[in-house]
């Protein structure tokens, strides 16, 4: 199948530190299999309290349980280095994926996302940064899919298009949610798309851009219709518990190992669900 396009369609894993009861095989299970997810982002949360900087070492155990499953049932899974302010740790952020890259040498499931959501960082900023990782990462696995984060929370993908980093297997990361982000938001990525970079949609949410407020059912249906006619590759926000928050896929207190009834899913996480099973041609 070289050289044909694939689209990947999946979940992310809500921040590392906060819903990291919910980073288990169980949970991987269940996606792949009621779900019917294709890839898993797995969000490792870096600064804030209980972080990757703070705590390494169970931050760490969290993304591995979270690929190695994915790796064993045979879909793909993203590491993602989850912070807005990566070039004040570029140290850290090399050395971890040095040793994810190490790790999965090889293993054509894993995808590494090395900067999530850039916030007040220019391209020239990020791209310095993104380059000085990826190298890392090439040492040990020089064919792993790299996804490097674009400006103003992945959301000037016009920039990264206008000058690219050069190199093989590397995309762009584009974000967007459905209630804030429309048309011109589209257009954006059609320009770039023209220009000939790869882009892969690692977060959307079918809420506004705080996560909270609106669900607009009929922007994410022509959000889903532009990525495939694109064959962009996406990952749902998230799967994560909060209170009141329109984008957490499931209830507060739900199971930490899958197996959820409708009763335990928001509207969301119901929305979401039955999108990604109709793709695979099964019933809501």
């Amino acid at each position: 199948m070289t050289g044909q396009p694939v689209q990947l369609r999946g979940m992310s894993f809500g921040w590392s530190n906060w819903w990291g009861q919910y980073w288990t095989a169980g949970t991987v299970d269940w996606l792949v299999d009621d779900w019917k997810t294709d890839v898993i982002r797995a969000s490792m949360g870096i600064e804030p309290s209980g972080a990757y900087l703070s705590n390494p070492t169970t931050e760490k155990s969290k993304v591995t349980t979270v690929a190695d499953e994915a790796i064993k049932r045979g879909v793909y899974v993203i590491i993602d280095w989850h912070e807005e302010n990566a070039p004040k740790h570029i140290a850290q952020s090399r050395a971890f994926f040095t040793e994810m890259a190490t790790r999965y040498a090889g293993q054509p499931n894993v995808i590494y996302e090395i900067f999530n959501e850039p916030v007040g960082y220019s391209w020239t900023q990020i791209k310095s940064y993104a380059i000085d990782v990826i190298a890392a990462i090439r040492a040990k696995d020089p064919k792993a899919i790299i996804i490097v984060g674009t400006p103003n929370w992945s959301s000037d993908i016009e920039a990264a298009a206008a000058d690219p980093i050069v190199g093989t297997n590397i995309a762009y990361t584009f974000h967007f949610y459905a209630a804030s982000h429309k048309q011109s938001s589209r257009d954006q990525a059609t320009r770039a798309l023209a220009k000939g970079i790869s882009i892969f949609i690692t977060e959307w949410g079918t809420c506004e851009a705080s996560g909270t407020g609106t669900l607009d059912s009929a922007e994410t249906d022509k959000w889903l219709q532009f990525m495939d006619q694109n064959k962009l590759s996406w990952a749902n926000w998230a799967i994560s518990d909060k209170a009141g928050e329109t984008c957490s896929a499931i209830m507060p207190n739900s199971s930490t190992t899958g197996h959820w009834p409708d009763t335990s899913l928001s509207t969301d996480g119901k929305l979401v669900r039955g999108k990604l099973r109709a793709y695979a041609g099964v019933a809501p």
